[in-house]
């Protein structure tokens, strides 16, 4: 028996799973594709879910260092 309906979607899926933050609030996904939906931060120049490492400045998330760059954050390397 799974955790119940995603907290995203709402699915009932029998292999549903909960993710619990630092600050004790569980919620449960049906898929990782909810769970990042709703909890990757977003790049703050496109605007894409962040579902690596990313690079974070100021309290901003970037998904790389080109729009980091292109936010005006030249310091940001990606790794080679």
């Amino acid at each position: 028996m799974g955790f119940g309906n995603c907290s995203v979607c709402g699915n009932s899926y029998d292999k549903a799973f909960k993710v619990t933050a630092s600050d004790g609030t569980e919620r449960t996904f049906d898929c990782l594709e909810c769970a990042i939906h709703a909890l990757a931060p977003t790049c703050s120049n496109c605007q894409c879910r962040v579902i690596g490492h990313g690079m974070e400045k100021d309290l901003k998330f970037y998904c790389c260092a080109h729009c980091a760059h292109a936010s005006g954050i030249p310091e940001m390397r990606d790794r080679a």
